[in-house]
């Protein structure tokens, strides 16, 4: 027995030893930092205290409680849940309707399609943002010049702040339906298709295979992507600061939490500020996270 346990101890003692040098990068480049931002969200730190910390004064809960009181941030909470209600499933709608189709057996030259459809993913923003600028814009736009055909006349998509939301979002779902649609891709792979043969065999449609077979064996496929969209739309910031300049305008029309924090943060220079508002983003993500599991499992049960 004293053999066993000192043999089990060393056994221990060397796992600690190969997982000390990630857990050591972990506290030092995630736990640390995280830890500082929840202090500095109870404090004042601006400009001044980075060239002299002891200017900063511990406020407590009171950058919390402006935020409650702010417009500005109410707005762009408001545009943020906008873009994650609309985006999400427009993103997650065509995925899955591009891996349907690249998954059919007529269907030649798959690979090839998936690159095309992968690329705008691992396109650079900022060459995305100048193409869809010229897209968008008022008068020699292709949009407006498609719409014109049909009597539909132009829209300022960048500048009319009822617009600017929504073209952020369809630029978005553009770039990023790609990788969802691999993931999805590789579910439907893993559906047995004797499953789909049984159900033609007995009569079944494609709609009643689709909604009987492809789309509860896709559950956890779905739950993945689900969850991996909404943190990351949550955490919009990268579309609205190239397409509106990182002002998040017109009359922060396109002002997202993130851009939010960025601006208090880097441009105004109230850090305590931003970093509420990130803990205040983590919540939500949060909040939004264990809701999304929630239904999903009761959907499942």
């Amino acid at each position: 027995m004293r053999g066993l346990s000192a043999w089990r101890a060393r056994e221990a003692k060397a796992g600690l030893l190969l997982v000390a040098p990630g857990l050591l990068l972990l506290v030092t480049f995630l736990a640390l930092p995280v830890l500082a931002s929840l202090v500095l969200s109870l404090t004042d730190f601006d400009l001044y205290a980075v060239g002299d910390p002891s200017a900063a004064r511990v406020v407590g809960l009171r950058n919390y409680a402006r935020l409650l009181h702010d417009p500005v941030f109410w707005k762009a909470l408001g545009n943020t849940f906008f873009f994650v209600l609309v985006g999400g499933p427009l993103t997650v709608s065509l995925s899955l309707g591009a891996a349907l189709l690249l998954n059919h057996k007529l269907v030649r030259f798959a690979g090839l399609f998936r690159t095309i459809y992968f690329a705008p993913v691992v396109t650079t923003l900022v060459a995305v943002a100048a193409v869809w600028k010229y897209l968008y814009h008022p008068r020699f736009g292709l949009l407006n010049a498609a719409l014109g055909l049909v009597g539909i006349p132009a829209i300022d998509w960048l500048g009319d702040p009822h617009w600017a939301m929504p073209a952020i979002v369809l630029m978005a779902a553009w770039k990023n339906f790609g990788a969802n649609m691999i993931i999805f891709v590789a579910g439907l792979k893993a559906i047995p298709e004797s499953l789909h043969e049984a159900a033609r065999i007995d009569g079944a449609g494609a709609i009643q295979r689709f909604r009987l077979i492809t789309v509860p064996l896709l559950a956890p496929t779905f739950l993945f992507v689900g969850l991996t969209t909404t943190i990351g739309y949550f955490q919009l910031f990268a579309e609205p600061y190239v397409m509106s300049g990182g002002d998040g305008g017109p009359m922060n029309a396109t002002l997202s939490v993130a851009l939010f924090m960025y601006k208090q943060g880097f441009r105004w220079w109230s850090i305590g500020s931003a970093a509420a508002i990130a803990f205040v983003l983590f919540a939500v993500i949060l909040g939004a996270t264990l809701l999304q599991r929630r239904l999903q499992k009761g959907s499942e049960a």
